[in-house]
């Protein structure tokens, strides 16, 4: 009898093992949904006396943020940012738009945003149709080209390139080397692109800050390696991912987790998403 009442115990505590293992898995899961504000602040000697605060948001997919966005929107405007860049993919080619626009008709009423496209935009064969929509509504759409602002007495350079999805590498480089040719040495030169791998073209720019996505640190990024497990364009162990890093040139690049949620069929592990804020100063 006691060994009967044994086993049932170890199959009781086996049983109960798991459970706990399955709901730790499961708040692990929903935890890594629940967005995050990156703040990174960047001394820079062309920023004389002034700040620039850049707000940054990439990848949104037109996932669902609440109500109207608001868990979104409430985040971005507790940090009072003086430009929005949106970086790429901020609709989905198969999630509905709405999401999307909600997004983008609340932030462009409160603030100058920029944006350029994303592959998801092309393979849904409707970016034209999504730039006018954004141009309509008085978002920056930057293809190619550069426009300069002043925010706070800092003079900005803010370049842009579409996607190259449905480019040659050439048609690409064509429209950076126009982006470039309208920029300024004694301004600040920013650069939005979605792609973040491409950094032995952006090497040959003179830019102080490069801002990008795409990456989704890797889906599942990888704590103290700092790398991503698996990247577009970039494979197994990918290396630009998620954070600023320094390239050769002495340009600085900024890389976004991305907002994406329920437009992948994989979670996302120690990889919360994000909004990344960049204060230059």
């Amino acid at each position: 009898m006691d060994v009967e009442k044994k086993k049932h115990n170890n199959k009781k505590n086996v049983l109960i093992a798991k459970i706990s293992v399955l709901i730790l898995f499961i708040l692990f899961s929903l935890s890594t949904w629940i967005p995050v504000t990156e703040r990174l602040i960047v001394d820079h000697e062309k920023v004389d006396g002034g700040s620039v605060r850049f707000a940054l948001i990439t990848d949104l997919h037109s996932c669902y943020y609440g109500k109207d966005q608001k868990w979104l929107l409430n985040r971005i405007d507790k940090e009072s940012p003086d430009i929005v860049m949106l970086g790429g993919d901020f609709f989905d080619d198969v999630l509905d738009e709405g999401n999307a626009k909600i997004t983008a008709e609340y932030l462009v009423s409160k603030y100058p945003c920029y944006y350029v496209t994303g592959n998801h935009e092309f393979w849904s064969r409707r970016q034209d149709e999504m730039k006018a929509y954004l141009k309509g509504i008085g978002v920056h759409v930057l293809e190619g080209n550069c426009e300069t602002v002043e925010i706070n007495g800092c003079l900005i350079d803010i370049c842009g390139v579409d996607d190259p999805t449905d480019m040659t590498d050439k048609q690409w480089k064509e429209q950076l080397d126009r982006a470039y040719a309208q920029t300024d040495d004694s301004h600040i030169r920013v650069l939005l692109t979605h792609r973040p791998e491409r950094v032995d073209t952006y090497e040959k720019y003179d830019f102080d800050l490069i801002m990008a996505g795409h990456a989704h640190a890797g889906q599942l990024f990888i704590p103290f390696v700092d790398k991503g497990l698996f990247a577009p364009d970039q494979g197994l162990m990918a290396e630009y991912v998620n954070g600023l890093y320094g390239l050769p040139n002495g340009s600085l690049m900024e890389v976004s987790r991305g907002l994406g949620r329920e437009s992948t069929p994989l979670p996302r592990y120690f990889n919360q998403p994000e909004v990344v804020i960049i204060e230059l100063e």
